[in-house]
């Protein structure tokens, strides 16, 4: 058990290494209205290393999310936009053939970059996808015959449009397990639409306002290292596993009623995202320790794309999110 001196001293190094994230938020606001859960999963993916899925109809602020933080944080950012007739090649990289020397060169594509944007990554074919997932998981490419490491930080932003829209198609289960976080993008209040209003009704051409520099890639490196630090107990880390253990054997952590409406649980893939963002939602909250809150805080957008549910859960109409709350609901909490 750690001691409370323990805590105290994470404590004030969570909150001396955190100063900046009031001004980063801040910064973000400036061009973005509201949005304020997407810009803090997207900033936590960050810091952790995790991919991040949004999910939302068309202009909620996405793409302009993921271009801000960016400008905030000295990354370069890319952005591809994903189609039926998109190659892998034109993500990745070719090998083309130099006329002048007379010889085969590698040419890189948009993934060697900070921050990719895959911008409607469901309208891609599976040749693209596949190509896509082994970038995510290696964070490396093969041109030809050379291999590359990708930059550092690197990370894939993907936007996706709601299954239902036409011309969309289901992401696999093995590339929807790569991404960190799938995140639901929801439409604004009314006061902050018209807050969006009022920014583009000022007479003339209204520019975006320009946002600054808050924090570098090596300050992002050293946040990193803060994560590592933060505490997280062991009945805490024991929660973590029944939470995610229930989504495959609901009848063992004592809900039965939700077996038929699950076909296929979490992997171990969502232990580690949920340790991991745990702890990064503590350090955005200022703490150096992680407790079950910010385990209960993330868990629906780490683990709604990896429960794959029924056709009877389909047929009842029952949601990810629905089974999600009621295994928070159960599990024990220590």
């Amino acid at each position: 058990m750690t001691s409370s001196y323990d805590i105290r001293v994470k404590n004030e190094l969570v909150e001396r290494e955190s100063e900046f994230l009031d001004r980063l938020f801040s910064e973000v606001q400036k061009v973005v209205v509201g949005q304020r859960e997407m810009v803090e999963r997207v900033f936590m993916g960050l810091i952790c290393g995790g991919h991040v899925l949004l999910e939302g109809a068309p202009g909620l602020a996405k793409t302009l999310t993921v271009n801000t933080l960016a400008q905030c944080m000295q990354l370069e950012f890319k952005r591809v936009q994903f189609t039926p007739d998109l190659l892998p090649s034109d993500v990745l990289g070719t090998v083309i053939y130099n006329h002048q020397q007379g010889e085969f060169t590698n040419k890189q594509g948009p993934i060697f970059t900070n921050l990719l944007l895959a911008d409607e990554i469901n309208r891609a074919p599976a040749k693209v996808q596949s190509a896509l997932l082994e970038a995510m998981a290696e964070r490396s490419v093969t041109i030809g015959d050379t291999t590359y490491p990708l930059p550092q930080p690197f990370l894939v932003l993907a936007t996706q449009n709601p299954i239902e829209q036409e011309g969309t198609y289901n992401l696999p289960e093995a590339q929807l397990d790569r991404f960190m976080f799938k995140i639901r993008v929801t439409y604004p209040t009314a006061e902050e639409e018209l807050s969006i209003i009022d920014r583009v009704a000022v007479p003339g051409d209204a520019q975006m306002p320009t946002v600054e520099r808050i924090i570098s890639q090596e300050e992002i490196s050293k946040v990193k290292r803060v994560l590592e630090q933060i505490i997280v107990e062991r009945p805490v880390r024991e929660y973590i596993v029944s939470v995610v253990g229930a989504t495959r054997e609901p009848a063992g952590a004592q809900l039965p009623g939700l077996a038929p409406f699950i076909d296929f649980g979490a992997s171990p893939r969502a232990s580690i995202a949920l340790f991991q963002a745990a702890r990064a939602h503590a350090f955005l909250r200022r703490r150096g320790y992680v407790s079950p809150e910010d385990v209960k805080a993330v868990a629906p957008d780490v683990l709604r794309h990896r429960v794959i549910l029924s056709y009877e859960a389909e047929a009842e109409g029952k949601t990810v999110e629905e089974i999600v709350r009621v295994i928070l609901e159960h599990v024990h909490v220590p």
